[in-house]
């Protein structure tokens, strides 16, 4: 039975990939997961300087699922480097760096520096950013922003260059094809939700930033069509990512369309989870007489049920 998924030059053992934001640096885990068991972990986004995100509060759980405004928060890229990564090379972890810029320069230089560290194995770029220097439009939201930031990250690494897509637009499939179009090795999706959530007894809102990122089991649905649709967009890698609990959840979005899946919020639930993910996706598979991952992924079968969906 063959696991094993290709992003770009990359090859995973599994699909099975920890979640930027919700495993750390990888490390903290180490004592509860084999790291290297995974098919990767997507490590706590990277600055180039270190952020100290927002005040407290700025977790709120909400049902199915949890809001975040962290804001962020992070060691820094020289620091990951000096600190983390020689114990992640040592526990034979496969490394996808998550970076943040304000600015183009900055995805840059951190791309740069990155590509000279022994044991990075790709970059995804977290293009939810504010960008400065366009009065704080989120890179991310534009097409244009999209193109600009994967093409200059392309021009200054050889690894393998994922970006993680916003749900916060109106078609997502079209911000999937300006980053193919700029050279993208891949794309990941969804990035949170942008949600909010109120005291009614205080009248104020629940986290010290009034909004933040919804993540868990609410927005799978909601994920699982966008990477669909994006499948259908793109020829490069999809990952999927959006309230995965269990191997079904897996499932679902590889055979909508995604080569590999994050998994977040559960983490928080069960730490142990991703054994239990391995086994029931290896189980799905005997049970059907699939040989190998790669032959589901988009296998979702629309015929005659294919229909877009039409506001009344």
């Amino acid at each position: 039975m063959d696991l094993s998924t290709r992003i770009g030059s990359l090859t995973l053992k599994n699909p099975l990939i920890a979640a930027s934001g919700c495993f750390g640096y990888g490390t903290e885990y180490a004592d509860l997961v084999d790291l290297s068991s995974l098919g990767a972990i997507a490590v706590k986004g990277l600055f180039l300087a270190e952020r100290d995100g927002h005040p407290p509060p700025r977790i709120v759980e909400t049902p199915s699922g949890m809001l975040n405004a962290i804001g962020l928060q992070g060691i820094g890229v020289h620091r990951y480097i000096a600190e983390k990564l020689p114990e992640l090379r040592r526990l034979g972890a496969t490394n996808i760096i998550n970076i943040c810029g304000s600015t183009l320069d900055e995805y840059v230089d951190l791309a740069r520096i990155l590509s000279d560290a022994e044991g990075v194995h790709a970059l995804e770029l977290n293009i939810s950013c504010p960008n400065i220097k366009e009065g704080g439009i989120t890179f991310g939201c534009s097409l244009h922003g999209t193109f600009d930031v994967v093409s200059a990250v392309k021009k200054v690494t050889h690894l393998p260059v994922i970006p993680k897509l916003t749900p916060n637009v109106t078609d997502v499939a079209s911000i999937a094809k300006a980053a193919e179009e700029a050279g993208a090795d891949a794309v990941s999706l969804v990035n949170t939700f942008l949600a909010m959530a109120i005291d009614v007894e205080t009248r104020r809102p629940k986290l010290s930033n009034v909004v933040g990122g919804l993540s868990g089991p609410a927005i799978r649905p909601i994920a699982v069509r966008m990477v669909y649709e994006c499948r259908r967009a793109v020829k490069i890698p999809v990952i999927g990512m959006g309230g995965i609990a269990n191997a079904v959840d897996a499932l679902e979005f590889i055979i909508a369309g995604a080569t590999a899946v994050q998994v977040g919020t559960a983490n928080f639930v069960d730490p142990f989870i991703w054994s239990k993910l391995t086994a029931g996706i290896e189980g799905y598979m005997q049970r059907h007489g699939v040989k190998r991952i790669a032959d589901l992924v988009g296998s979702i079968d629309t015929s005659t049920r294919e229909k877009e969906w039409v506001s009344s």
